[in-house]
């Protein structure tokens, strides 16, 4: 019953084989019965003769969109149409003028909807604007408008180019294109010599010192083309010089797709600006389909938790002594950020502290005195910070003060002892490094029992900030950007001199051309010049070229070879087996 066995039963594998038979369907039911299953679809912004993104488009009366520096070597060599075969002129071609939004993506002009491989594009015949259908069908063709959208020129149904239909499929296909059935290739001549040049495939960045190299070989045939060009004697033919110049800079750009990712700049915010949101609901705004990320100005950007690192200090300079405190913007920005810039405004000079209770803590900040007074820099209450692991453990640490959630203002407060219960309440943005004496001779001062108010004011003659850290901050990074725009300039003059010399020792200008040293090139010679300039043994006159006697007198061997290096024993084996 088996293939050339006398089984009497059939094997999975001999029932699954292309060849076999089965009583329902016959044999080869495991043949794909498909005939489109090698389909391959070309995308709606790709030129049909390169396969690449299109930069000039146009199309056909058929809707098969070109580019246009691509057909046109086309039809000047065969006068056809690549895909069908049939004759088509240049003349025929009508140019399509695509809408972009902010993004460059392709959109519809009217919706602003995106352009995808799944949307119905059409274009209007006389014209070139290029529409979705949805919005050609609601707008034109169900309200009788036949006006142009855009332009507001009278078309008829006929002039409806359909450029790309999701129900049509098949009419993208690139196995259904003619020339590539026919095995046609549409590549120029020099399009041709870059594919075949393996130079042309190589990612310079990923070599390191060897990319050194493909620059020197670049730059001698930049400079031998320029001396078979002033040389009317000679071939101009150098093979390969092409494509080592087809970069001024040695690097090869990879090409671009249709949708390029745009960089993130630093100062990009978690959240996006909301147009979109917006023009969606409000037909009073621009319409918007992408989300931007908003960006931050630059306090907000330093104001991040752990962005600012480096920490400031700045001296409470009052009637009962100078306090030194150590400030924690990185734990704590915004309380930090509003200190220093009341500080440097002068807002706490001659403020007194209006509470007093020992071993607790001393509390000041308020301009009326009352308690009940006081704004931050921002001219509103700021949120609590909480995110760092600072609490209330040890003397002469600084919080702000407040009057519930979110109520930070410009008011503070120095504890005398350590007060976990106020962990998690109040901001802790400093601590004491300086001035205990005047902390305790602060405690000791005699205030009233009904508020706590000291009896002689505690005043507030001065702050001075010695380190604000967000200055601190701001001048790093702008060193680093000077230093990265320094660093880009550098690349586009051809790199520093260590990348501006070949692997033989010569120096490649940035213009490409290769210098010589006046010495002679990096032979040995330029060793014999130094010996001779710093006043060794010089040639003697009677010698010749082929001579040997140096300053008149022979080398000798010891002086030459130099002391005889003793021999090493071997530490251990059978050692030398020449005496055998």
């Amino acid at each position: 019953m088996g293939k050339g066995t006398d089984k009497l039963y059939i094997t999975h594998s001999e029932w699954a084989s292309e060849d076999a038979y089965s009583a329902s369907a016959g044999s080869g039911v495991s043949k794909s019965s498909v005939p489109s299953a090698s389909f391959k679809r070309l995308p709606f912004n790709f030129c049909a003769v390169s396969l690449q993104p299109f930069e000039h488009p146009v199309c056909t009366a058929n809707g098969t969109i070109f580019d246009l520096t691509n057909i046109l070597p086309w039809l000047k060599k065969h006068s056809t149409n690549p895909i069908t075969g049939l004759p088509l002129k240049s003349s025929e071609l009508i140019k399509l003028h695509f809408a972009k939004n902010d993004d460059g993506d392709m959109v519809d002009p009217v919706t602003y909807k995106v352009f995808t491989d799944n949307t119905h594009v059409v274009a209007l015949r006389n014209t070139g604007n290029v529409f979705a259908w949805d919005t050609v069908e609601r707008l034109n063709i169900k309200a009788k408008m036949w006006r142009d959208l855009v332009s507001d020129k009278d078309f008829s149904r006929k002039d409806i180019i359909t450029l790309q239909d999701p129900q049509n499929v098949g009419s993208r296909d690139l196995s259904s294109f003619k020339y590539i059935q026919d095995g046609v290739s549409t590549l120029t001549e020099q399009q041709r010599e870059e594919r075949n040049d393996p130079s042309q495939n190589v990612n310079t960045e990923a070599l390191g010192n060897a990319a050194k190299i493909l620059k020197a070989k670049e730059a001698v045939a930049r400079a031998r083309e320029q001396r078979v060009g002033a040389d009317p004697n000679t071939n101009p033919t150098v093979p390969g010089s092409k494509a080592l110049t087809a970069s001024s800079d040695g690097t090869f750009t990879q090409r671009s797709s249709a949708h390029t990712s745009k960089q993130v700049p630093y100062n990009a915010a978690q959240h996006t600006t909301g147009k979109a949101a917006a023009s969606f609901t409000s037909t009073g705004l621009t319409p918007h389909t992408s989300g931007e990320r908003a960006l931050l100005t630059d306090e907000e950007y330093m104001l991040k938790p752990r962005r600012v690192r480096n920490k400031g200090y700045a001296r409470i300079q009052t009637s009962h002594g100078d306090l030194n405190i150590e400030l924690h913007p990185e734990h704590a920005p915004r309380a930090v950020w509003n200190f220093v810039q009341l500080s440097k405004k002068g807002y706490y000079k001659d403020v007194a502290f209006h509470r007093n209770i020992r071993n607790f803590m001393i509390q000041g900040g308020d301009p009326t005195g009352t308690g009940k007074g006081g704004t931050s820099i921002w001219g509103k209450n700021f949120v609590d910070e909480f995110d760092g692991p600072l609490t209330h453990d040890t003397r002469g640490t600084v919080s702000m003060a407040n009057k519930g959630k979110n109520t930070n203002s410009s008011q503070f407060f120095i504890i005398y002892r350590p007060a976990k219960h106020l962990d998690r309440k109040h901001t802790i943005f400093g601590r004491l490094v300086g001035g205990m004496d005047a902390l305790s001779r602060m405690e000791n001062a005699k205030v009233s029992e009904g508020d706590s108010r000291p009896v002689d004011d505690i005043v507030i003659t001065d702050v001075v900030v010695f380190v604000d850290p967000f200055e601190e901050f701001q001048k790093a990074k702008t060193e680093k950007d000077v230093a990265e725009k320094e660093e880009e300039e550098v690349v586009k003059q051809g790199g520093r001199e260590d990348d501006r010399t070949t692997w033989t020792g010569k120096r490649v200008r940035a213009d490409g051309v290769v210098v010589r040293d006046a010495g002679g090139g990096a032979a040995v010679g330029k060793y014999l010049k130094a010996a001779l300039e710093s006043g060794g043994p010089t040639v003697s006159e009677g010698e010749g070229a082929g001579g040997v006697g140096i300053g008149g007198e022979e080398w000798e061997r010891e002086e030459v070879m130099g002391p005889e290096r003793k021999k090493l024993k071997a530490a251990g084996g059978f050692g030398s087996f020449d005496s055998w």
